[in-house]
């Protein structure tokens, strides 16, 4: 079992991913690409799975949770000691990631590929021919979608094991 101050590292951890994503999803947005695809959903899966592994496994273990008793019930969620706005910015920040990655799919066109030298979007059976700006653009969405869907596993890992390492019924 990890202790509560494990716990507490690997949520602030989870706390650097989530600003990590969140730094570089604005970013992309403004145009500017920091870094390469690689470094940077690299760098925030390294962040954030081993605090979401362990802030799962902590709960379940520590709570021995199966399913929530009521759906709508933010109690049933999250547990008792944690305060209701703590779960508040959780959820608000988890649901920009959402949002986000919703917003980068939305402006997907196709796969970008580079073929005989030509950057083209393919879609289906459809080949298009796009200029260089489109094509790159079109990567900074798919890296958007998995610097979105990291931050908002790392949100989880974050509040899970801060959560857990807060309890001090345990």
């Amino acid at each position: 079992m990890i202790t509560n101050r494990g716990l507490l590292g690997l949520s602030l951890i989870c706390g650097t991913a989530v600003l990590w994503s969140a730094a570089l999803i604005v970013a992309l947005a403004a145009g500017a690409r920091p870094f390469h695809s690689a470094v940077t959903i690299g760098i925030a899966a390294l962040l954030t799975v081993p605090g979401f592994a362990a802030g799962i496994l902590a709960n379940r273990r520590g709570y021995r949770t199966r399913a929530p008793r009521r759906l709508w019930n933010l109690a049933s969620w999250v547990p008792p000691h944690v305060p209701v706005w703590a779960a508040v910015v959780a959820g608000a920040v988890f649901f920009g990631f959402w949002l986000a990655i919703v917003l980068a799919f939305t402006a997907l066109d196709g796969n970008p590929e580079v073929r005989d030298g030509r950057y083209v979007l393919q879609d289906h059976d459809r080949v298009v021919e796009v200029s260089r700006l489109t094509y790159e653009r079109q990567l900074d969405h798919e890296q958007q979608i998995s610097l979105g869907v990291l931050g908002a596993f790392a949100v989880g890992g974050s509040f899970l094991c801060a959560a857990r390492a807060t309890d001090h019924e345990h």
